[in-house]
């Protein structure tokens, strides 16, 4: 059971950590107007962050346990940092859109519409993609949907870790 508090403590600092970085990212590419733009940038940043967190929360685990995890305590342990990061980028985008940017939506809209009248897509086309993209808006669904994909993501990740970097002491005699 010590190391139930140590666990806490990583999941917490490496959450924190995980979430500053996407905070920071969205904070600079808003910065420099190239937030709509540039957005897969700061996916592509996050996911290698989570990948980069989730492996030093995992070993830095298992080297508090005198090199022993087990692939549950891998997954929770990357779950953790997950949601702890999820959590805060949840907050900041809902900061982000309702103090610091409120007209983001709006800007966010125009740039895609742009970007099927681009593709060819007629106006009866758009004006139903419009319509559902709508319906996901809402900062509820937002938020839930953010959480969700974060939880997947971050297990199959944590699952991937967890697997291989697992070692029982059983596995040492």
């Amino acid at each position: 059971m010590e190391n139930q508090a140590n666990s806490k403590s990583i999941i917490l600092n490496y959450g924190l950590y995980l979430g500053l970085i996407g905070v920071v990212t969205h904070l600079v590419l808003f910065a420099t107007g190239q937030l709509l733009e540039l957005n897969w940038i700061n996916s592509i940043v996050s996911i290698i962050a989570m990948i980069v967190l989730i492996v030093l929360g995992i070993k830095k685990y298992k080297n508090d346990s005198d090199g022993f995890i087990s692939w549950g305590q891998g997954v929770k342990i990357g779950m953790g940092i997950t949601m702890v990061s999820a959590v805060i980028t949840v907050v900041y985008i809902l900061l982000f859109m309702n103090v610091i940017e409120p007209d983001f939506q709006q800007q966010a809209i125009e740039f895609q519409k742009q970007t099927w009248y681009d593709a060819g897509m007629t106006e009866e086309q758009i004006e139903a993609a419009l319509e559902m993209t709508e319906k996901f808006q809402t900062p509820l669904i937002s938020s839930a949907m953010m959480l969700g994909f974060s939880a997947f993501i971050g297990f199959i990740i944590s699952a991937i870790v967890a697997a291989i970097m697992k070692k029982s002491e059983e596995e040492t005699y």
